[in-house]
């Protein structure tokens, strides 16, 4: 069995709590965790080895050094467009879920949102959806309700997010009187939130909603 198929066999029964530091050791370097976070929150994305190594900031000779593993190891493949290499994650890779669940590791990230944006204001609500429940093609990733929100802060807040876990978050902020007037009218953005998969992390309202 090759050493990256037993990293996977651990990381598909890895402690879903685990840290930042832990994950580097369990997958051998930052840089790793940085490019596989890359490739498995845009499965639809296909990234140049030097496009990889912007996003993920890391130096270019380490990202082919990774890349050469990850596609060695079936993780990501060649992407035949255009003239320029281009990798694309492998969604026959066996172990594409599991990675995706730990390495985004949604039960804490919901605590962990919650923690960041109640420092930018009155925060009544959390709701996530798109891809912290695996639903890559939703309209939105998190739904968030609050009164006197600093949007400065609270924009800094997302991009520290998207930094960590290597993807555009798609979220929309609404005021609590906002939010309960779409929710009578049945607002397209909200329904689209919550006649979907999502799980409310935080509910000051009492609303009830599962």
């Amino acid at each position: 069995m090759q050493g990256w198929e037993v990293t996977a066999r651990i990381a598909e029964h890895y402690c879903t709590d685990c840290m930042a530091d832990g994950l580097q050791k369990l997958f051998g370097s930052p840089a790793r965790v940085k490019l596989l976070r890359l490739f498995l929150f845009n499965p639809r994305l296909s990234f140049t080895p030097a496009d990889a190594a912007k996003r993920a900031r890391v130096a270019d000779a380490e990202t082919r050094k990774e890349l050469l593993l990850f596609t060695n190891a079936g993780v990501i493949m060649r992407a035949p467009r255009g003239k320029a290499v281009r990798y694309v994650l492998d969604g026959n890779f066996e172990y594409v879920e599991a990675l995706q669940n730990l390495l985004l590791n949604a039960p804490t990230r919901g605590q962990d949102i919650v923690a960041r944006v109640r420092r930018t204001g009155t925060l009544k609500m959390v709701i996530l959806s798109g891809i912290f429940l695996g639903e890559w093609d939703g309209v939105l990733d998190l739904l968030l309700v609050g009164d006197r929100m600093k949007d400065k802060k609270l924009r800094d807040e997302i991009r520290k997010l998207e930094a960590e876990i290597g993807k555009e978050i798609r979220y929309t902020l609404l005021s609590s009187d906002d939010f309960f007037y779409r929710l009578n009218l049945n607002d397209k953005l909200v329904r689209d939130v919550l006649d979907y998969p999502h799980s409310i992390v935080y509910d000051k309202l009492d609303m009830g909603l599962k």
